[in-house]
């Protein structure tokens, strides 16, 4: 640190860059940056490993602003530190702040601005997710060693801890023990209906405790004692939550330590009554040149660190070496599409019948040895989402050398966990649970989405199929809604071949999350005959072709697909040539050319979609054709008397076309 520039110097920087962006855009949050300003300070000048030349090392620190409301904040540390030089934030992008296209948009994005490590603003992800990326850090050390050595700190709100999702996270992080993980928690007891005792008596300190953290209190204006908690909790062997005690808005004369400092503009007169009380003479985004040399400082601090981890990396053994690197850069094994190639003929020659979360299973039996970066799990459902195999022996607090995790009854926090541990680099997480309770995870699966999160994620019981658990636990909307959801493909395989095909195209899509949803019953085989190429990859190819012009055509997906070729069937009982259309990916179908789309679709003259959900998102494939599925929830009872009593059989898909086809 520049000796002559003072800790206030260095944190007003921050509070006035920050109240001016949102003075500017007349819009956003300066409560959260004025009042954490203290300590983020303190850790970014203090404790924070990280080299602004390398906003990519690998064994940097993680920053999550779980509050991402207070973006303004995080744009600041890196306009000051200069992350990413030249490609990094500059005053205009400051300024831009909250606008169309710039950099600086209202809640941090991640992949968007260099610097930022993950999407915050829907509160408690952050938190959620600094989860995995603490437990991807684990994970990583106990495989390459020393390489990978590096904490992981939060900045939360009161919002962020009152979230569910938060208590589904600091379990997971507690019971593993994740001792490198810190929370600094911006304590204002402020949220935006007032203050939080209107609807919040909770002890954080007690509750963090109960899940196995340490916690405690300071006055989060004071730097002295900001480094020595921050410092304690370094040597700690569990996670830390740091309560920073701190005025919202400090420094605004009449709405500090008030709601209206949360999500509103000040206005010209209360920042100017600021700049008086913090001695901050300068005119909006001015920042006087010994501060800002100060920060860029810091910013340059961990240069000699990343060069001796550089040198430690080359002094690994070449093989090992070349694998870190490789499962950093994101790059399949090179021998991958060569196994699933063999299993593919194995599978052709076998024709299993088996359920498809079998199926998976059995496809994990060859990719996990395959892929040592892929990591499964499940959230309490291991027998059911038949996900964990030899190859991924399980994890604990004491051995983070495997690589499969229980989660616990906490889909929520599972799906932000996996989201974090793709983020942090290094491994392809994989969850799992029944496809019906995606309804707990959905803010980590949109976020995933959002961020492009390569995270693979095993959803079995896809629909009525499962049976007599009844409709609490039989999905019917949920993979429409799933695949409403941009940049997430959800993959649904009719057989086994299907079901590998399926995983493969996932594993390879690492700019998109991936959905397996698998069925609970047993399915017959249908690909019996070997193709090289991944047909599931295209989204939607001919299964079973018509043996002339076809005057029906089928779509279906999943376990429907065996109930469309036995219709196919019946229609040529009755003279009918039809053909039938597997649709194992809508997003994947759409993507490819328009030839190619219009070869698959054709020309019938009656398209009739099948699948056991509602129609929603079919009318894409059928147009105004007749839809066989769901229109109400399930029942309770045997599968096949379920897909009787809700009409989904050949019988009635052959009976919809020949309607329509004598309209």
């Amino acid at each position: 640190m520049t000796a002559q520039v003072s800790h206030d110097a260095m944190a007003n920087a921050i509070r006035f860059l920050s109240v001016d962006a949102v003075e500017k855009a007349k819009s956003g949050h300066p409560g959260l940056p004025m009042g954490a300003a203290d300590f983020a300070t303190v850790l970014f000048r203090d404790v924070l490993k990280f080299d602004a030349a390398d906003p990519k090392w690998p064994d940097r620190d993680r920053f999550v602003l779980s509050a991402g409301h207070g973006s303004m904040l995080l744009y600041s540390l890196l306009y000051l530190t200069g992350v990413g030089g030249r490609d990094g934030l500059t005053i205009a992008d400051l300024q831009a702040f909250r606008q169309v296209g710039s950099k600086t948009p209202g809640h941090p994005e991640y992949g968007h601005t260099l610097g930022v490590e993950t999407t915050t603003g829907p509160l408690g992800q952050g938190l959620a997710t600094a989860v995995g990326m603490a437990l991807a850090e684990r994970m990583l050390a106990a495989e390459f060693g020393e390489v990978v050595d590096h904490h992981t700190y939060v900045l939360a709100s009161d919002g962020d801890l009152m979230e569910g999702v938060s208590q589904e996270a600091i379990a997971i992080a507690g019971h593993l023990r994740l001792a490198k993980l810190i929370v600094l928690y911006d304590d204002n007891g402020i949220s935006i209906d007032g203050k939080t005792s209107l609807s919040d008596s909770v002890d954080q300190l007690v509750r963090f405790r109960a899940a196995g953290w340490r916690s405690l209190r300071i006055d989060g204006h004071d730097p002295q004692a900001i480094l020595k908690a921050i410092k304690a909790a370094k040597r700690a062997d569990k996670p830390t939550l740091i309560a920073c005690r701190t005025t919202i808005g400090f420094g605004l004369p009449t709405k500090a330590g008030t709601n209206k400092a949360h999500g509103e503009a000040p206005g010209a007169a209360e920042i100017a009554g600021a700049r008086a009380a913090l001695k901050w003479p300068y005119d909006p985004f001015v920042v006087p040149d010994d501060v800002l040399a100060a920060w860029r400082d810091v910013g340059a601090r961990g240069k000699g660190k990343r060069a001796r981890w550089r040198r430690a990396l080359a002094a690994l053994p070449p093989e090992r070496r070349a694998e870190f690197e490789r499962r950093i850069r994101g790059d399949l094994p090179p021998a991958f599409d060569a196994a699933v190639d063999a299993y593919k003929r194995q599978l052709a020659a076998d024709a299993p019948e088996m359920a498809t979360r079998k199926s998976g299973e059995a496809a994990l039996k060859v990719l996990a040895p395959a892929i040592p970066e892929l990591i499964t799990g499940s959230a309490d459902l291991t027998g059911s989402n038949n996900t964990k195999v030899p190859a991924t022996p399980e994890i604990s607090a004491g051995d983070m050398s495997g690589r499969y995790v229980h989660w616990g009854i906490r889909e929520h926090g599972m799906a932000a966990a996996c989201n974090g541990m793709a983020l942090h680099g290094g491994f392809i997480p994989s969850g799992a649970t029944f496809l019906v309770f995606t309804d707990y995870a959905r803010p980590s699966l949109r976020l995933a989405a959002l961020m492009g999160a390569h995270v693979v994620h095993v959803f079995t019981h896809d629909s009525i199929g499962l049976g007599e658990d009844g409709p609490t636990h039989q999905p019917v909307e949920h993979l429409a809604a799933l695949r409403a959801i941009p940049n997430l493909l959800l993959w649904r395989p009719a057989d086994a071949v299907e079901t590998v095909e399926c995983w493969q195209a996932a594993l390879a899509a690492s700019r998109s999350p991936s959905i397996l949803a698998l069925t609970r019953q047993n399915l017959p085989a249908l690909r019996k005959v070997h193709v090289a190429e991944n047909l599931c990859a295209l989204g939607a190819y001919e299964i079973a072709a018509a043996p002339e012009k076809a005057a029906v055509s089928i779509f279906a997906s999943g376990s429907e697909v065996s109930i469309a070729i036995a219709a196919q069937k019946l229609l040529a009982e009755k003279n009918v040539a039809a053909r039938v259309v597997s649709v194992p990916c809508f997003d994947r179908f759409f993507e490819q050319s328009e030839s190619y789309r219009k070869q698959v679709i054709g020309d019938a003259r009656v398209k009739v979609g099948v699948e056991a959900a509602v129609r929603q998102g079919w009318d894409a494939l059928i147009g105004d054709g007749p839809f066989v599925g769901m229109t109400t929830f399930g029942a309770s009872g045997p599968y096949k008397q379920l897909y009787e009593l809700f009409g989904i059989t050949a019988a009635k898909v052959a009976e919809a076309a020949l309607a329509r086809l004598g309209a």
